[in-house]
């Protein structure tokens, strides 16, 4: 009796746990992840999508960790770039270095999608350029690549090592600004995924690859192992798209993504339905409630950052204004995590925290203690020594001098802290999105990877008026809680 009893429990428990699919951030890994989610909903299961997070790293850790459960990646990836340190000569030993981690993966879904390297097709003929190693009899060329190529093992390091290319000074761009860029004449190289809808728009040549450096990138999945019993409905779903997908039809799926501005979830529908039979109902998300739904995301990172900021930054603010010595190092110390660059203490926090709200909110923190430790230090020490000897010689105990007397005489410098805390994590939390925390973020990344300038101020004008609404709440604090004489 007891037995079955826990059999249903845990039954229960895994019917009621999501499927966690993810993706990167560009259009292919959308469309794929957009399919892998249907097929799972289709099936029964109940789904959570995480779509556009970060670069390979970010989506790799979060799969070993357990924070997602299954999202598309590429052979020559896993190989050269994640298990690069295990120098597995080939794909035969692929799928138990990924055991080791708790990851399977499946069959290829049908396409290689592999890096290339592209210029204007009539700036590639002028110059004579047909492969690569002819990049290297031209080193005024100016090169742009996406930020993970450039740092990847088998991305521009591996191909400036194997050509011997001269050119320095290679410029970091977000893949979809590169072909902007390339079309608009300001750079000349930059590097491509051989599926991308761009190369016949842009009329790009690809340049050969003489040499051999890059290898293949067959598209798959790669899943936790434990799906397999906690979801196995699921699973067998999406691994019904294993040969599926050929290369011309990948092309198909980001052109109408891409360049016909088609939803993702139309252009996944669209594919099962005809590919497979699946008839997936998708409805489109209102504008009104969508921006409803992201403000509601964005207000809660910003509420909850903000309220944790202010309980750790206005003891250590007072910490900070009676003891002077130790003082400094409190407010130096804050003021370098200030320094940091938001997208690095994101970054940072994954390990830790893992991906979404909570890495977000946590860096919003840090980001919130320096103006409102700083405002209350400077408040409390510039009260007149004057006010200070009469609160003394009223014979108050400190504790009580602090509450009554000094905290209301520094109110309204503390305020402004605070007020100035909650204006920059308005925007800060914008770049939560990279790591699935939602928010306005989200809508300004998918904007910019569509080049879509709707969807970047569908983002972009909410956060600026939630700011300036920010700023005039506590304005109206202000004019609550400190009396006319103490605002000047």
């Amino acid at each position: 009796m007891t037995a079955t009893l826990l059999s249903v429990l845990l039954a229960g428990a895994l019917a009621a746990s999501p499927v966690r699919v993810a993706s990167k951030k560009f259009t292919e890994s959308v469309l794929l992840g957009e399919l892998a989610a249907q097929l799972a909903r289709e099936a029964g299961a109940a789904v959570e999508q995480r779509s556009e997070l970060g670069g390979t790293r970010v989506l790799w850790e979060a799969l070993r960790r357990g924070d997602v459960d299954v999202y598309p990646e590429y052979t020559g990836t896993l190989l050269r770039e994640i298990l690069a340190d295990e120098r597995i000569p080939d794909g035969a030993g692929l799928a138990a270095a990924l055991a080791a981690s708790g990851v399977a993966l499946t069959a290829p879904l049908g396409f290689d999608d592999t890096y290339a390297i592209g210029m204007r097709r009539e700036r590639a003929q002028a110059l004579g350029i047909r492969t690569i190693s002819d990049l290297a009899r031209h080193t005024a060329l100016r090169l742009a690549f996406t930020h993970e190529f450039l740092d990847r093992t088998d991305g521009w390091p591996a191909l400036r090592a194997a050509y011997r290319l001269p050119q320095r000074g290679v410029r970091g761009l977000d893949h979809d600004v590169a072909y902007r860029a390339l079309a608009e004449g300001e750079v000349d190289v930059i590097d491509l995924y051989s599926t991308d809808a761009e190369i016949h728009q842009y009329a790009i040549q690809v340049l050969e690859d003489d040499r051999r450096v890059f290898p293949e990138y067959q598209a798959v999945f790669v899943y936790r192992a434990d799906l397999a019993w906690r979801a196995p409905g699921a699973l067998a779903a999406i691994r019904r798209l294993e040969g599926q997908i050929s290369v011309d039809d990948m092309i198909a799926l980001n052109g109408r993504a891409r360049i016909d501005r088609v939803p993702a979830p139309e252009v996944a529908a669209a594919f099962l339905r005809h590919r497979l039979g699946v008839e997936e109902e998708t409805r489109g998300e209102g504008v009104a409630r969508r921006i409803l739904r992201r403000t509601g995301e964005h207000l809660a990172l910003v509420a909850i950052a903000l309220a944790l900021a202010i309980a750790l930054a206005i003891p250590l603010g007072i910490w900070a204004a009676r003891h002077p010595r130790g003082g400094r190092l409190v407010l130096g110390a804050v003021g370098v995590v200030q320094t940091i660059p938001s997208l690095a203490l994101l970054v940072l926090m994954l390990p830790l925290l893992g991906i979404g709200a909570r890495p977000a909110i946590a860096a919003l923190v840090l980001y919130g203690l320096l103006p409102i430790v700083r405002n209350t230090h400077a408040g409390l020490v510039g009260i007149a020594p004057d006010l200070r000897e009469s609160a003394e010689a009223l014979g108050l105990p400190p504790a009580a001098r602090l509450r009554l007397i000094e905290l209301p005489l520094a109110a309204r410098a503390i305020l402004a802290g605070v007020k100035t805390a909650a204006v920059i994590g308005v925007g800060t939390a914008t770049l939560g999105a990279l790591i699935g925390a939602g928010g306005y973020g989200q809508p300004i990344l998918t904007g910019i990877r569509l080049a879509s300038t709707t969807l970047i101020l569908e983002g972009a004008i909410p956060a600026a008026l939630l700011a300036l609404g920010v700023d005039a709440l506590f304005s109206a604090v202000e004019r609550r809680l400190v009396s006319r004489g103490l605002r000047g």
